[in-house]
């Protein structure tokens, strides 16, 4: 019975659920993860790569993060196509707010705007939902630095700290005991996510070239974003990696006194 509602996106199974917006998000937990932190001084997203070719020219690829406009930043998780359509849209709404009003568009108008086109393609028929999720960060002068998540749904939300993707539920768990709430600065954030990365990604060993990361600051007035080095995170995964290992020794350590 149930194989008739799953097969249009517009009509509602007799639970009133909307199998192929589920669909969607479905795809998405199987796609690579990324995560967004909230510090004091600044935003963190961290990215999954999931193509590690190394015939890929670096300087013109960018495989998750995309800048929208001078104030905001965005990463995504699912079908890359589809992430691609939604990125252009997004930069189309940021410079016809600029054109038309002179300042930098609020970031949750812009999630919200967005969010208005996902949701009408749960609703038209002959269409099907954008297999994207994506994290935003952002800065502006109502409410300063801010991170916010939105779904294939058309639903939206702000955060402190979130993960989307492949083991998400892991990450969040982990991000709701390790976050520190007004407490976290850029650098802790960045230490923090490389731990839950390590923690959750499928792979023995996290490697530079299999994490992406940038930074959102203000500096002298004027927003600035940054993707961090291969060399960056390779001396932030070498530095958890060491304390990791002093932790496991103090613990060693303990056991023997006891």
């Amino acid at each position: 019975m149930a194989r008739r509602y799953d097969t249009r996106t517009t009509i509602f199974s007799p639970e009133g659920r909307l199998y192929q917006v589920e669909y969607a998000m479905e795809a998405i937990s199987h796609a690579g993860t990324c995560l967004g932190i909230l510090a004091n001084d600044g935003i963190l997203l961290a990215a999954e790569k999931k193509n590690t070719n190394k015939l890929l020219d670096e300087v013109f690829f960018s495989e998750k993060i995309y800048k929208l406009n001078d104030d905001m930043v965005c990463s995504v998780a699912g079908i890359t196509s589809d992430a691609n359509v939604l990125t252009n849209e997004l930069r189309m709404i940021a410079q016809r707010y600029l054109l038309q009003y002179g300042e930098s568009i609020p970031c949750e108008q812009l999630v919200s705007w967005l969010c208005d086109v996902k949701q009408a393609y749960t609703q038209y028929g002959g269409k099907r939902p954008f297999g994207v999720s994506i994290l935003y960060m952002g800065w502006d002068k109502h409410y300063g630095y801010q991170l916010y998540q939105s779904d294939p749904s058309g639903n939206y939300s702000g955060w402190k700290a979130t993960c989307i993707g492949n083991n998400s539920a892991a990450a969040v768990s982990n991000l709701k005991q390790e976050y520190k709430e007004g407490e976290t600065t850029l650098k802790d954030a960045m230490a923090l996510a490389v731990k839950v990365l390590s923690k959750t990604l499928d792979m023995t060993k996290l490697t530079a070239e299999k994490v992406e990361m940038a930074t959102l600051t203000r500096e002298n007035g004027k927003t600035k974003t940054r993707i961090l080095s291969a060399k960056e995170v390779e001396d932030l995964i070498a530095a958890y990696e060491k304390a990791e290992a002093e932790a496991e020794a103090a613990k060693k350590e303990q056991k023997q006194k006891n």
